[in-house]
């Protein structure tokens, strides 16, 4: 009876042995399932608009990861508009092998795409507003090369109408941005047409930097000003939060070419969803990286103008009735949106 008791106790050891072995076979099996993809994204400069594509390319990856079976293992840096910074960024997600590099703003994007001439990682920008001006791509619709990307383009006309329907009478347009920012280059141009064709006078305030652009505002201020226009420019974002208030007490409206701006105390910002716009680049990384689509051929993804973001502060500030605001400008917009001044969305 114990010799039996003996040859059961190992017979139930071996059982117990190969069920062991099965389980970490099975793990195995589901780790070799599991594929990691490397992602560096190079953020231009820490501003609301900006932070929130990166914020929502991080959150949409991370559900396509689970979607799909695999992990996106992420690495977000930020050069601050240092071109030294940048450049030494994408050397190290090059060194470290990353199998995809984003762009997000016009200058990383054009980094990237030198850097990436002879190895061919693949790269998407996010938020280029001409891309085929900057030279990144040789059509919207066929790139022909490693890059490609969303485009934050926006349509200047539409804003300059908003701009007279809620101010008929203005007569003094001030065009406020940075010379060195590629992102206002043509609406600036676009703007200067418009208001050449029907006669209204303009005059251009320009700065580089925090500072300077709170000198152009004490100017703009000191001209009287009936209003400012300003493009998706990433030096003017940065410098909203100093400036809004100037303005405002000035009772001169900023008009904007994004709701970052109207977060952070502009009158008003129009153009593209920027957390859409994330979302969708979010989901062209995914598929060239897991659905193994060409870059070469996958068309620059364009978003439709249209919301229109009301800073409801400022708009009382102003003297603006709210009500009065929407029904001026709403055959402007495809929606009108409010919120009130904060630093992040």
């Amino acid at each position: 009876m114990k010799t039996f008791k003996k040859i059961i106790a190992v017979i139930s050891v071996v059982a117990i042995i190969f069920s062991f072995a099965a389980c970490s076979k099975n793990a195995g099996d589901n780790t070799a399932q599991t594929k990691t993809y490397k992602v560096g994204i190079c953020n231009y400069v820490d501003d609301a608009s900006l932070n929130q594509i990166v914020e929502n390319i991080e959150k949409q990856l991370k559900v396509a990861g689970e979607q799909n079976n695999v992990t996106f293992d992420v690495t977000v840096e930020n050069c601050n508009a240092d071109a030294s910074v940048m450049n030494q960024i994408i050397s190290n997600f090059i060194s470290n092998n990353v199998d995809l590099m984003v762009g997000v703003a016009t200058p990383v994007a054009v980094a990237m795409q030198a850097a990436t001439e002879d190895n061919k990682i693949p790269v998407v920008f996010a938020a280029v507003s001409d891309p085929v001006g900057a030279g990144l791509v040789a059509d919207k619709d066929a790139p022909g090369a490693n890059i490609t990307g969303t485009s934050d383009y926006l349509n200047t006309d539409a804003i300059m109408d908003i701009i007279f329907a809620n101010q008929p009478d203005a007569k003094n347009i001030a065009l406020l941005y940075d010379l060195g920012q590629d992102s206002s280059k043509t609406p600036i141009e676009n703007a200067k047409k418009y208001l050449d064709a029907k006669g209204i006078s303009y005059k251009e305030y320009t700065g580089t930097n925090v500072t300077e652009v709170q000198q152009a505002v004490a100017t703009i201020v000191k001209d009287k000003a009936d209003a400012v226009f300003t493009p998706t420019d990433n030096t003017i974002m940065t410098a909203e939060l100093s400036i809004y208030s100037d303005l405002a007490d000035a009772g001169i409206p900023h008009y904007t070419g994004a709701d970052s701006f109207a977060l952070n105390g502009a009158f008003l910002g129009y153009g593209v969803d920027y957390a859409a716009l994330g979302v969708e680049t979010a989901n062209m990384i995914v598929d060239i990286l897991v659905n193994e689509k060409d870059v070469a051929s996958e068309p620059v993804k364009f978003f439709d103008n249209g919301t229109a973001t009301i800073n409801t502060e400022i708009s009382q500030k102003l003297g603006y009735n709210l009500d009065d605001v929407k029904t001026k400008i709403k055959d402007f917009c495809t929606e009108i949106k409010t919120l009130t001044t904060a630093e992040n969305f």
